[in-house]
């Protein structure tokens, strides 16, 4: 006989239930299924030997078939074997031999195995998963360790792009102006950090004093970015739902 055949078996985080109204109906019982429920669970833990739920049904109503909703219970296999006994029947008997039947399956070698590897393929996944959550957290990390020096925005743009960000220098510097990071449209100041930026602290302006040969000076300046830049800039790519930055990651 297999599992099947009498009352059918529900599996739910690797624990073997059964559906109350099943039950019910298999033991051709002839009290309402709500009265028996408030004869026979009194004596059960809600929560450890059975626990609510809802099932859907489609029913006949003016002609056509309307869904309704039944109150049900999952019940532990042992539960469901002590109710068979408290019906005293035949049927109660039969029903009770097939999960102990059951129970004797579930726990050969062979099914014991397949959990376990079942039990671990789903660990596995979830760690894989937790480390592709974790990935971007990582680098916020390295971006962190190195909030006390600045780099350039090249140099930035290589960050991105080792970790899946598929952006150069010459389109973070055209993403960065046109989202208002950097000045666009002043050319003394082209690609200078804007009001806004230096106002967040995302950018410093570094001067440096060239003497030419003729004597004469002139002030060269070059924008990077801070730590705490970095660690927005590397947020905002990697992390953000935003189509202006999530077009620019690799899909996996």
């Amino acid at each position: 006989m297999s599992d099947n055949q009498l009352i059918k078996i529900q599996v739910k985080k690797h624990r073997q239930l059964v559906s109350a109204r099943d039950l019910y109906k298999g033991l051709e019982l002839k009290i309402r299924f709500s009265l028996w429920v408030k004869k026979n669970f009194s004596s059960f833990e809600e929560g450890q030997d059975f626990t609510s739920v809802s099932v859907d049904t489609e029913v006949q109503n003016n002609g056509g078939f309307q869904v309704r909703e039944l109150q049900d219970y999952l019940l532990t296999i042992d539960m469901a074997k002590e109710l068979c006994m408290m019906s005293k029947t035949e049927k109660g008997k039969e029903v009770r031999k097939y999960f102990i039947q059951v129970e004797e399956n579930w726990n050969s070698p062979d099914m014991i195995m397949q959990r376990a590897l079942s039990i671990s393929k789903q660990r596995i996944e979830a760690l894989q998963n937790e480390n592709a959550a974790m990935k971007p957290k990582a680098l916020f990390a390295d971006a962190v360790y190195a909030s006390n020096k600045t780099i350039l925005i090249g140099d930035l743009a290589k960050i991105l792009k080792q970790n899946g960000v598929n952006i150069g220098s010459v389109r973070l510097f055209r993403w960065l102006r046109k989202h208002g990071y950097l000045i666009k449209r002043d050319a003394s100041d082209y690609n200078m950090p804007t009001q806004k930026s230096m106002e967040r602290k995302l950018f410093v302006v570094k001067e440096t004093v060239i003497t030419h040969s003729d004597g004469h000076t002139t002030i060269s300046k070059t924008t990077k970015v801070t730590g705490k830049g970095q660690i927005y800039f590397v947020n905002k790519f990697l992390k953000s739902s935003n189509p202006d930055t999530e077009q620019f990651r690799e899909k996996r």
